[in-house]
């Protein structure tokens, strides 16, 4: 099957006017090529061949969630045929997007994060250490955390390049600058990666953290296939939000660029939002004790 030329130019434009990063690119052509295996050319397909391209995602048992993305792609993909004048319509205009069911981020309670930080401060090796307490402490996503540059820890706050190559500030905990530092001062000199990888001229890979995270968790008695970057991630932001952060900052910790998407974490138990009702709400007043028997 031979490439359809006007994905490799909307792929080009993804990288060149929206920054969009390698992982989001892979993503779109995968989604495109998948389209491609059932309608031969991606930019010559009518409504109809859209349709049955979406129905036939049912059928096969793909969740609402992958429809929903590969749809996305799709629009996205029309809507630039469309604007650069290579198609007259959008046959995407009419499909309507599978509705994904409200799924909770997992995460893990503060006394098995507590376990895996533990766990990794016991290696001889600094780098567990330091890559767990900074991911914790600061809800980094996993690329995002083997990007950083060894001069981006300078003070108290972190500046993050996130997607899109957005960036944001970030404040550290104590405990993780200072095992940050513990691994520049072990680490390579060479390396302009706070965490290098085989070859020390690069960043460590994403497997390659998967690997020693899994050997943290395993340590620490836990299910590694319970323990992941994102899982921390989603554990900090739901830890915070616990403790009485306000949605908006955590957003902006986060890097969400809707706030929607934080609105994920809104999951608290029902006795930690009774009891934030009851100690910071300006007309709570204290429950009086029982009739002593």
């Amino acid at each position: 099957m031979s490439v359809d030329r006007h994905v490799e130019t909307f792929l080009e434009m993804l990288a060149a006017e929206r920054g969009a990063a390698a992982n989001t690119l892979a993503a779109y052509a995968a989604d495109l090529a998948d389209f491609a295996a059932f309608a031969g050319t991606p930019s010559g397909a009518d409504a109809a061949t859209l349709a049955a391209y979406m129905a036939g995602l049912t059928a096969a048992g793909l969740s609402a969630r992958t429809a929903a993305r590969r749809l996305s792609a799709l629009r996205q993909f029309h809507r630039f045929l469309l604007a650069e004048g290579i198609r007259a319509d959008d046959p995407t205009a009419t499909l309507e997007a599978p509705k994904p069911g409200r799924r909770l981020p997992k995460y893990l309670t503060e006394a098995e994060v507590a376990a895996l930080l533990a766990t990794a401060a016991a290696r001889p090796d600094p780098l567990a250490a330091a890559a767990l307490e900074l991911l914790y402490a600061s809800g980094m996503r996993v690329s995002e955390l083997l990007g950083l540059r060894r001069v981006a820890l300078g003070g108290e706050m972190l500046r993050i390049r996130g997607k899109g190559g957005k960036t944001r500030l970030v404040p550290l905990s104590a405990r993780a600058r200072a095992a940050a530092a513990a691994l520049i001062e072990a680490g390579p000199k060479a390396c302009p990666f706070l965490f290098p990888g085989r070859d020390p001229r690069r960043a460590m890979t994403r497997q390659g953290f998967a690997l020693v995270l899994k050997q943290v968790a395993v340590a620490a008695g836990l299910d590694p296939a319970r323990v992941s970057p994102h899982v921390l991630r989603h554990s900090f932001a739901s830890h915070l939000l616990a403790g009485g952060a306000d949605l908006r900052s955590l957003q902006v910790l986060l890097g969400h660029a809707d706030i929607a998407t934080t609105e994920i974490y809104t999951h608290i138990p029902d006795d930690r939002l009774r009891e934030l009702v009851e100690t910071r709400h300006p007309l709570a007043t204290p429950i009086p004790p029982g009739p002593r028997r």
